[in-house]
């Protein structure tokens, strides 16, 4: 139990204790209390803590909220807790205001856990997998699966963090119809090179990218020109061998340098080895759910979340207006739908006993979510333990213009053009500073600038501060020790209580990050807690006379440090000594 618990338990048990001092008073009559909050006021001076106790107990105990609250105070006993007094306020609340010895024991706990501190079993080990970039492996990665590694990564840490059992998962698109496209790109490109570009024409949609062409270059001068006469099958099976196996090393190598490893690259192409995508058709077809039209197989889309939606409360009226589609599961062709395999993948992913899979989609995915959830139900799985988190686009800006192109290709930006000009640190920290569902701009000039206007740096300056102060106070023979309570109960300026109230609140902050699913709780979480440093730093002179004090500050200052170090190893930011 963390200090913060700790003093929220005994706040509740002593209010259990005053109402049972009050009844047995006369001053209240008996009656069980209702479910009641503790919060913090939004003003201070207000308390610490605040308790709606007496607010929803009118009912039950037959007496205006304020009585109650008055008749609580008066039988409270707050000797040997964290608590220093109560008040009544307003209407009926009962406002706390906590000891010396709390600020004291929260410093205590974060120098105790060390690297640690924050983490929780908040999620009691839950199997949780987080699936997240998982491009097309025909192509470069782009700006948005920057944002959505970041994302995905620090989203994984903090659940981690929380108490979940987190796996990272990267799915390829080996399969289906765009490594058919891909195919046939490289195979036109080869033959481009021998026979001219005027010889062979290279489809509107197919891949148009200076990648397709360099594949091809290197093909043809590893194998010359022999696959020229054999069959189109086998040339474009022998150039897509060659390519995508190349194109998915740089995504390794990519991610890598953006410091992201999985636990796993699963493989579409695995689902159709392993008859799992079949399967997935034939039980909706077992299901009355599918039916042939014009050659393909479909799904009975919107029969499935029409009644998914019906059984939600909504009206038909409602339904008709979202104009639900159904979707082809095998085309004309006999090759399956990017949608069909999707499905026999999250199939797969419950069946290797996840008990919650979240996926991180780009917002034009948005239409996709129902569908999936629905599918998921319609398979026999159970759609609600599918979770989509949607991020919003982002925009490259230099000297307030947006930047679309690279300088490098004259081609729209990559994720290996953007590590190249932006330090992985400023890179992660950055797409993490907006939620998920907020478009974003993302300065290049401010990502590099060393001042406190780039959030990452000013944030990792307060910790190499913090260590430089450790390192000059060591200069002149200073050396921090362990302090009694009682000494660190002498933090007492309202300076050092605001920065202990953070740090100890650092626990709950990752949890409510893990809850909703929104990693840019931590960053600004980081920044918050550098300025309540600085601004603590600037107003208590940490050497000083009196050695007692000097020793309790170096305390704060050392738990400071440890908490910015766990919040940006979260993120996967580097925490610097110096700087």
């Amino acid at each position: 139990m963390t200090t913060v618990q700790l003093a929220e338990q005994q706040l509740r048990d002593r209010v259990a204790a005053a109402l049972a001092a009050a009844v047995a008073a006369g001053e209240l009559p008996e009656a069980e209390l209702p479910a009641y909050r503790v919060e913090i006021p939004a003003d201070r001076k207000n308390g610490d803590l605040a308790a709606n106790v007496a607010m929803v107990s009118a009912r039950a105990l037959r007496k205006a909220p304020r009585q109650i609250a008055e008749a609580l105070v008066a039988q409270m006993d707050l000797s040997d807790t964290f608590l220093e007094k109560a008040e009544v306020a307003g209407p009926g609340f009962v406002n706390f205001f906590l000891s010396p010895a709390y600020y004291g024991a929260a410093v205590a706990e974060v120098l105790e856990k060390g690297d640690a501190y924050g983490r929780s079993d908040y999620g009691k080990g839950e199997r949780v997998m987080v699936e997240f970039v998982s491009a097309n492996p025909t192509g470069p990665m782009h700006m948005g699966n920057a944002r959505g590694g970041a994302l995905g990564d620090c989203l994984a840490a903090i659940m981690d963090a929380a108490g979940y059992e987190v796996w990272r998962e990267f799915y390829i698109n080996d399969a289906g119809n765009q490594i058919e496209k891909f195919g046939l790109s490289l195979d036109i490109r080869y033959q481009q090179i021998f026979r001219g570009e005027d010889a062979v024409e290279l489809p509107e949609d197919s891949y148009h990218g200076d990648d397709i062409k360099a594949h091809a270059a290197a093909f043809a001068d590893q194998f010359g020109d022999r696959y020229l006469d054999v069959s189109e099958e086998e040339r474009r099976a022998a150039l897509v061998a060659y390519a995508l196996p190349l194109n998915i090393d740089k995504m390794h190598l990519d991610l890598e340098k953006y410091r992201i490893f999985y636990d796993e690259w699963f493989q579409e192409s695995t689902l159709h080895q392993s008859g799992e995508l079949q399967e997935v058709i034939d039980i909706l077809t077992k299901k009355g759910l599918t039916y042939e039209k014009e050659g393909a197989l479909w799904y009975k889309n919107a029969e499935v979340l029409t009644a998914k939606l019906l059984a939600e409360g909504k009206s038909q009226a409602e339904i008709d207006k979202l104009e639900l589609k159904d979707d082809v599961l095998v085309r004309q062709n006999g090759n399956p739908t990017y949608f069909t395999a999707d499905i026999a993948y999250h199939r797969n992913k419950f069946r290797r006993g996840f008990d919650r899979c979240i996926d991180v989609w780009g917002a034009d995915h948005h239409g996709h979510v129902a569908r999936m959830k629905g599918a998921m139900d319609a398979i026999g799985e159970d759609g609600d333990k599918l979770e989509v988190v949607l991020i919003q686009l982002v925009r490259l800006m230099r000297d307030g213009e947006v930047v679309r192109m690279s300088k490098r290709t004259g081609k729209a930006i990559q994720l290996a053009d953007l590590l190249d000009e932006v330090p992985a640190d400023a890179a992660r920290f950055y797409f993490n500073m907006q939620a998920p569902s907020t478009r974003m701009d993302f300065d290049l000039g401010l990502a590099i600038e060393q001042s406190s206007q780039n959030p990452v740096y000013y944030v990792q300056y307060a910790h190499a501060r913090i260590c430089s102060i450790f390192r000059k106070l060591e200069e002149e023979g200073i050396r921090p020790r362990a302090c009694t309570a009682e000494e660190l109960a002498l933090l007492v300026t309202p300076e050092e209580k605001e920065l202990i109230r953070f740090i100890a609140g650092f626990t709950q902050e990752l949890i409510d990050a893990s809850d909703a699913r929104d990693p840019s709780r931590i960053t600004r979480y980081c920044t918050e807690l550098a300025t309540l440093f600085h601004k603590f730093y600037n107003a208590c002179r940490v050497k000083g006379e009196d050695e007692a004090l000097m020793q309790a500050r170096l305390s704060l200052c050392d738990a400071a440090r440890i908490t910015l170090r766990c919040a940006l190893t979260l993120l996967n930011v580097s925490v610097p000594d110096k700087m």
